[in-house]
């Protein structure tokens, strides 16, 4: 197959992950080859990371550029999105 040929890939979502992980926060560390991405689920007095998420740093690029656009799209489609308020406190993962 020629490398300017668009493969086409088919992806297979596992059962148990169907029904996705919420998070409403996020803690981002890095190292000079990756991101890692901890989602968490924080609901005081405690929480607990919900999912970790390892990626290049060209990847992470994409990652961005994909959110960026999709921000965009949903604006466009249903109004401005306020941040949510940073929580307050220090969260440290154990």
């Amino acid at each position: 197959m020629p490398k300017d040929q668009p493969m086409e890939i088919q992806v297979t979502l596992p059962e148990q992950l169907r029904g996705g992980s919420y998070s409403n926060n996020m803690i981002v560390t890095h190292t000079k080859e990756e991101f890692l991405l901890d989602f968490l689920l924080v609901a005081p007095p405690s929480g607990t990371v919900v999912s970790r998420i390892i990626l290049s740093p060209g990847h992470i690029k994409r990652v961005v550029a994909a959110l960026q656009e999709n921000i965009a799209k949903y604006e466009a489609m249903h109004g401005f999105i306020q941040a949510a308020e940073e929580p307050k406190g220090k969260i440290g993962i154990n």
